[in-house]
């Protein structure tokens, strides 16, 4: 947490690396084929710039283009499995998360933090779909909003928890969205103390999940996991009594194993 950040500008800081991700991560899935000017445009690059960039990712292999139309390779996924391969308990916590829907019927998911956002890297999905998206590995939703986001926030240092204070841009999504960053702090502070977070219809109506961090045994945050259901089917009492104590089961499962 207290390593020290590069920022463009900085001697050792490579901006053309920086610009050439930036480029890869233009493409998603709203936007999986997209004209050089269309990438100029996401990337906030000029024309000249982008195409150099695509041309190289292209000789490479990680972009293919058809006409004028540019989209990613599967040779992109090498770099996630080099992620995945490097944190082999994923796959135990994987086999945990599709216990827990197994069980209850209800998706569950790890997820880390990423800047303001939080990025799912391991999910366990039920049948009924609880979102207007597709939530999958990969997926970003904003930390602020979200019971796994809020969980992961408790653990930054004062400092990192003020800046994010300072730069978090608050969305009422739905009526029950909180709005002020004092509330927001409170909501943080309180998953920190208590070990846990709720978050119920901030992001999505009628959608409310639970989350609890995940701890290695040498105390390292490995992430957070969560149960999300529909509030209509789903009461308080049951997600804060069943359901968190099936995700506590777990996290101490996974503390166990990774000693």
């Amino acid at each position: 947490m207290d390593e020290q950040i590069l920022k463009p500008g900085d001697r050792d800081y490579v901006g053309a690396l920086a610009s050439g991700l930036d480029v890869l991560q233009a493409f998603d899935a709203e936007h999986p084929r997209m004209t050089l000017s269309e990438v100029a445009a996401r990337t906030d690059m000029d024309r000249a710039k982008a195409r150099r960039f695509l041309l190289t990712l292209h000789a490479l292999g990680f972009v293919k283009r058809s006409g004028r139309q540019f989209e990613l390779t599967p040779r992109v996924l090498q770099l996630g499995y080099a992620y995945q391969a490097s944190n082999q308990y994923r796959a135990v916590i994987q086999q945990y998360l599709e216990d827990i829907t197994a069980e209850l019927g209800e998706s569950s998911s790890l997820a880390v933090l990423d800047g303001d956002d939080v990025v799912y890297v391991v999910r366990s999905a039920a049948r009924h779909r609880l979102m207007a998206i597709t939530l999958s590995v990969g997926t970003r939703l904003p930390a602020a909003y979200t019971s796994m986001g809020r969980v992961l926030l408790g653990q930054l240092s004062e400092q990192e928890l003020e800046a994010f204070l300072d730069r978090v841009h608050l969305e009422p999504y739905t009526g029950a969205s909180v709005t002020s960053r004092e509330a927001l702090r409170e909501a943080i502070v309180s998953a920190r103390e208590q070990g846990y977070a709720i978050v119920d219809q901030e992001l999505d109506s009628a959608l409310r999940s639970v989350a609890v961090p995940v701890f290695s045994g040498n105390g390292e945050c490995l992430g957070a996991i969560n149960i999300s259901t529909n509030a209509a089917r789903v009461n308080m009492d049951t997600l804060e009594g069943t359901y968190l104590q099936r995700l506590k089961d777990v996290a101490e499962k996974v503390r166990r194993i990774t000693r």
